[in-house]
This record gives C-alpha cells, sequence and structure tokens, in this order.
C-alpha cells in the first residue's frame, strides 16, 4: 500500500466526519505526530458520533421530549458508517504492515 493510498484513506475518513457532522480537524487543537494524531483523532471522531447516537436513542427510548425517531435512526447510521470506514481502514493498515513484513530483506 501506497502513501498515496493512505492518504486517500485519510481523506475519505475526513469526508466522511464531515458528512457526519463533525467539524473538520483543522478546527481541533493542533498536535504533532502526523499519521499517528490523525489516525487517533479519527478514532476519536468515531467514538464520539457513536456515544452520540447511542444517548439519543437512549434519550427516546426513554420517551424524552424533543427526540424524533427519524433524528436517532439517521445519526445511528451515521455512527454505523464512521464505524465501518474505521474498520476498513485498520484493514487496510494491517494488510500493508504484513505485506511490508514480508519483503524480503
Amino acid at each position: 500500500m501506497s502513501i498515496t493510498a493512505i492518504e486517500s484513506v485519510l481523506q475519505q475518513m475526513r469526508a466522511t466526519a464531515v458528512q457526519a457532522g463533525f467539524s473538520p480537524a483543522a478546527a481541533a487543537p493542533t498536535e504533532g505526530g502526523g499519521f499517528a494524531a490523525e489516525l487517533k483523532r479519527s478514532l476519536d471522531n468515531i467514538s464520539g458520533a457513536q456515544t452520540k447516537a447511542y444517548g439519543q436513542a437512549e434519550s427516546f427510548e426513554l420517551g424524552k421530549p424533543g427526540i424524533a425517531l427519524n433524528d436517532v435512526m439517521v445519526d445511528l447510521q451515521k455512527a454505523n458508517v464512521a464505524f465501518q470506514t474505521g474498520l476498513q481502514v485498520r484493514n487496510r493498515l494491517v494488510s500493508a504492515y504484513q505485506e511490508v513484513m514480508n519483503l524480503p530483506a
């Protein structure tokens, strides 16, 4: 897996985060670390989306006013898409790592 492929996956993750309603990574406090920091921010965004969606679902189940079923379902689907994207990135990273480790010395 090349650097351009990894950058492409990161770009897709950013686009998914924007579509899910998260602010772009530029709005987050700047941290060093490059790829590792970007990956951590993406995982934090996925976790935040899931926490928000599950909290909203629980509020709907408890009958709290102002929580519509369609909003709950959309947020749950956004969290699911973000999780699936993160899972695919993980799979590609593991595959790339295994490929690098199998290179002849």
